[in-house]
């Protein structure tokens, strides 16, 4: 049988939050201006907008809103990337 090659493959470890790291309800109502920089922190309960695996915790700034998700633009392997994806799946950069 040929192996899958699916989005989620190889982060059975990445994304392991352990036992008490639940996804709260502020975690889904936050809110971002134009702007604001964040680290994307992937939340693996929540499959709907993830990001793909190699953007976990990287850097971006939030250039746009589509919906309840936002358009982050950051730096991967020299390039600007642009990821879209909802706000459990993101934290703001603590000065």
């Amino acid at each position: 049988m040929k192996a899958s090659r699916g989005v989620r493959r190889g982060t059975r470890r990445k994304f392991k939050k352990g036992f008490w790291g639940k996804t709260r309800l502020k975690d889904y109502i936050k809110e971002f201006k134009l702007n604001d920089r964040v680290i994307i922190k992937i939340s693996p309960p929540d499959h709907r907008t993830m990001p793909y695996s190699k953007f976990k915790g990287s850097a971006g700034v939030i250039k746009g809103i589509m919906g309840r998700s936002y358009i982050i633009e950051t730096r991967t392997g020299g390039k600007h990337k642009t990821v879209i994806t909802r706000p459990e799946h993101i934290e703001p950069i603590r000065k």
